[in-house]
C-alpha cells in the first residue's frame, strides 16, 4: 500500500499529540504564524529498541523492524543508514517518493542494540518490555486505497502504536540502565512516543526569521532554553539546532511495586536548515539525508542527569 494523504493524517495526528505535551513547539509555530510565516516539518524521529521478545505472532524484533513495516506499509523507503557504535546505536531515515507533492516529512528511526550493553542490563530492558502488548500491522490492511474517512480512522487506530507497549517500569531499572544508556532508558519510559518533530527553516518563508540562527536567537529570546550551539552548516548541507527537553511527571513502579510517578525528560523541537550541496554530476542539489556525528550530538538532549 501506498497512501500517502493517510500518512499525512497520521504526522498530522502525532503533532497534535506532541505539541500538547511540548510547549516550546507551540511557541516555534506562533512564533512563525505571527511572522506571517509557513511551519513546515522537516523530519520526524523515533527511537526503538534492538532485541526480540516473543509475541502471539512468535518472535517480534522492537528495533527498527517494528516501526519500518508501518512506515513502508504507508509508501516509505529507506534513504540512508547511520552507525553510532560508541553509543551502540543504529539508524536508518526514510523519505516517501511523494514527499514534495504531500508535504511530507522523513522520518529517522534508530535503535539501541541491547546485546551489546552489559548482560545484566540488557536482562533489565528484556524483563521490561516482555509485558508489553505489541501490534502486528491490523486486519483493516489492504491494498486498496482507503477512502478519505477511512484515512482518519486508521490513523488514529495507528496512534496507538506510537506509545510505550509495556506496563511502567521499575524506577530502579529506570536509574540503572541511564548510568549505561540514556537512550535505553529514555525508550523504557516513552517507548514509540514521537521523540521530536524539526521545523523546516527553508520554508518559513518570512523575512524577519530568514536562517537558523535568527530563529534560534528569536525563540531564546521569547524564554525557550535552546541548545548553546549550532550543528553542521553549508559545508555539510544541514545546519541543526534544538530546544532543550520538556520534563515529565513519568509512571514508574517504586521498589514495592506500586505505582509511582519521576521526573524524566521526554521531547526537544528541533530545527534545521538545508542546503546545496553538489552531486555526483556536479549539479547543486539540496542535501536530503543527515549526518551521523550531528544526530549524535542531539541525541544527548534527552539526557535526564
Amino acid at each position: 500500500m501506498n497512501s500517502p494523504r493517510l500518512a499525512q493524517e497520521l504526522w498530522t495526528q502525532l503533532w497534535l499529540i506532541y505539541r500538547q505535551r511540548v510547549a516550546y513547539a507551540r511557541v516555534y509555530e506562533n512564533m512563525i504564524q505571527a511572522a506571517g510565516g509557513t511551519v513546515a516539518n522537516d523530519h520526524i524521529a523515533f527511537r526503538s529498541l534492538r532485541l526480540e521478545v516473543d509475541s502471539t505472532d512468535g518472535k517480534i524484533n522492537l528495533g527498527i523492524p517494528y516501526l519500518e513495516s508501518i512506515v513502508q506499509w504507508l509508501g516509505y523507503e529507506a534513504a540512508g543508514e547511520y552507525h553510532f557504535r560508541d553509543r551502540h546505536l543504529y539508524a536508518r531515515h526514510y523519505r516517501h517518493p511523494e514527499q514534495d507533492q504531500y508535504d511530507l516529512p522523513k522520518l529517522f528511526i534508530s535503535e539501541l542494540i541491547v546485546e551489546q550493553l552489559p548482560s545484566s542490563i540488557a536482562q533489565s530492558i528484556l524483563d521490561t518490555v516482555q509485558s508489553g502488548s505489541f501490534s502486528s500491522l491490523p486486519a483493516w490492511q489492504k491494498s486498496s486505497l482507503p477512502s478519505q474517512q477511512d484515512e482518519k480512522a486508521i490513523a488514529k487506530a495507528l496512534i496507538s502504536i506510537f506509545t510505550r507497549p509495556w506496563t511502567p517500569p521499575k524506577r530502579t531499572t529506570v536509574e540503572e540502565v541511564n548510568e549505561v544508556s540514556q537512550y535505553g532508558a529514555w525508550v523504557l519510559l516513552h517507548g514509540y512516543s514521537v521523540n521530536h518533530f524539526t521545523g523546516y527553516v527553508n520554508r518559513q518563508n518570512t523575512p524577519i526569521y530568514p536562517d537558523l540562527e535568527s530563529t534560534a536567537h528569536a525563540l531564546a529570546n521569547q524564554g525557550v532554553p535552546m541548545k548553546d550551539s549550532f550543528e553542521g552548516g553549508k559545508a555539510s548541507g544541514l545546519k541543526q539546532t534544538a530546544t532543550q527537553s520538556v520534563i515529565e511527571s513519568v509512571p514508574v513502579l517504586n521498589k514495592h511495586g506500586h505505582l509511582d510517578e519521576m521526573l524524566w525528560s521526554y521531547a526537544y523541537y528541533e530545527l534545521a536548515e538545508r542546503y546545496l550541496v553538489p552531486d555526483s554530476t556536479g549539479n547543486q542539489t539540496l542535501f536530503e539525508g543527515f549526518i551521523a556525528p550531528q544526530a549524535q550530538h542531539l541525541f544527548d538532549m534527552t539526557k535526564a542527569k
